[in-house]
C-alpha cells in the first residue's frame, strides 16, 4: 500500500492540507515548510499523482459534493439521498462524475475540500448546506474556485450562486396553518442555530406568531439534530412545561417522526392532542402514521438546479452569480386538527 498524504503530514509535523499546498506549490507556504515537507516526502518515498497535478488547465469531468457532517449521519436523513439523486441525474446527462466529500468536524471538512481544490481532483464544488461564517465558503471565494450552495449563504449573498426555497415564507405559511386551526401555544423544533435553513424557518414561525398577536416564548423553541433522536429529546422538554404546546412546527420530517413516536410514549396522540406541521416532504412523511402535513421543498429539483448552475460556472468562470428559488407547496395531511375548546378573542 502506498504512502498517504496523512503519513507525510505526520512526519513533517504539518496538516494534510499543508502537504497538498506544497504539492501544488502554493505561494503562501514558506520555503522552510516546503523544504521540510519535501524531505518527508522523499524519506517516505511518497510520489504525488502526476496526473492529478497536471489537471490545473483541463477538466476532470467530476463535481465535488460536500455533505454537512459525517456521511454516516447525514445519509440517515432522506433529504440527502434525494438531493444527490437530482445532482446525479444532471451529472450523468452532462458526463460528469460525483465525488463525495465529508468529515466529522468542520476542520476535517475544510481540509478535505482544500485537498480537492489544490490537487485539482474536481472541477467545482457543491455544498449541500449553508451555515454561519463557513470557513469552506471563505476558502472557495479566496481561491476563486467554482462552487454552488444548496441553501442561502449567510453572507455575501449576491456574490455566491445558490439554490434555495423561500424558507422564511414557508415557515410563516405552515405556522399560519396551525394558527388558523385555533392553536395558540405553538412550539418550534429546529436544527442547529448555525444552519441558515433553521434560522429562516424559525423567522417565519416567529413572524406568524407576531402577526397573530401570539406570544413567542423562549421555552417553546428547541434546537437539536435533524434526526429522529433529536425529535425525541425535544418532546421530553416541551411536555415537561407547565403549559405544553398544542401545536408544533418541526423543521425536518425525520425529526417529526421521532416526535410522533415520543408523543405516543407519553400517551399523547397526533393530531388529537398535538398537531404537527413539518418540512421537506421526504418519502417517509406520507408513510408515517398519521401522514405528516409538511412543506414540499422539491428536494430533487434543488439538487438538479444546483448541478446545472455549477456546470455552467465550471464551463464559464465569468458566469455571474445567480439566486435560484425553487417554489414550495404545503401537503395537507392528517397530522393537524382544529384545536378544541375556547380560543383567543
Amino acid at each position: 500500500m502506498g504512502v498517504t498524504i496523512k503519513e507525510v503530514a505526520k512526519a513533517a509535523g504539518v496538516a494534510p492540507s499543508t502537504v497538498s499546498r506544497v504539492i501544488a506549490d502554493h505561494p503562501r507556504i514558506s520555503p522552510a515548510t516546503k523544504k521540510r515537507v519535501k524531505k518527508a516526502m522523499k524519506d517516505l518515498g511518497y510520489h504525488p499523482n502526476a496526473n492529478a497535478r497536471s489537471l490545473a488547465n483541463r477538466s476532470t469531468q467530476s463535481l465535488g459534493v460536500v455533505l454537512p457532517s459525517s456521511a454516516d449521519k447525514a445519509l440517515q436523513n432522506p433529504f440527502f439521498p434525494e438531493v444527490l439523486r437530482g445532482i446525479s441525474a444532471v451529472a450523468h446527462e452532462m458526463d460528469y462524475a460525483i465525488m463525495l466529500c465529508t468529515g466529522e468536524t468542520d476542520e476535517e471538512m475544510l481540509t478535505a475540500v482544500e485537498g480537492m481544490v489544490y490537487s485539482r481532483r474536481t472541477d467545482g464544488i457543491l455544498l449541500l448546506y449553508s451555515q454561519v461564517n463557513d470557513a469552506i465558503i471563505h476558502f472557495l471565494l479566496e481561491q476563486n474556485f467554482p462552487f454552488v450552495v444548496v441553501g442561502k449563504p449567510s453572507e455575501r449573498v449576491d456574490e455566491i450562486t445558490h439554490v434555495d426555497n423561500d424558507n422564511q415564507r414557508a415557515g410563516k405559511e405552515v405556522t399560519n396553518h396551525l394558527i388558523d386551526l385555533g392553536h395558540e401555544r405553538i412550539a418550534f423544533i429546529g436544527g442547529s442555530k448555525e444552519r441558515v435553513v433553521t434560522i429562516d424557518r424559525m423567522r417565519g414561525y416567529e413572524q406568524a406568531l407576531r402577526e397573530a398577536d401570539l406570544v413567542c416564548l423562549d421555552e417553546y423553541t428547541i434546537h437539536t439534530e435533524f434526526l429522529k433522536s433529536g425529535g425525541r429529546e425535544a418532546v421530553e422538554q416541551l411536555l415537561a412545561l407547565p403549559e405544553p404546546p398544542t401545536g408544533m412546527v418541526i423543521a425536518d420530517d425525520l425529526m417529526s417522526i421521532g416526535v410522533v413516536n415520543m408523543l405516543e410514549e407519553f400517551d399523547k396522540r397526533v393530531p388529537e392532542d398535538v398537531s404537527i406541521v413539518s418540512f421537506n416532504n421526504v418519502y417517509l412523511a406520507e408513510m408515517t402514521r398519521p401522514p405528516l402535513t409538511t412543506v414540499d421543498i422539491h428536494i430533487y429539483s434543488l439538487g438538479s438546479q444546483a448541478a446545472k448552475c455549477l456546470i455552467e460556472k465550471v464551463k464559464n468562470k465569468e458566469e455571474p452569480a445567480k439566486r435560484i428559488i425553487v417554489p414550495f407547496d404545503i401537503k395537507y395531511r392528517l397530522s393537524t386538527k382544529e384545536k378544541e375548546g375556547p380560543t383567543k378573542v
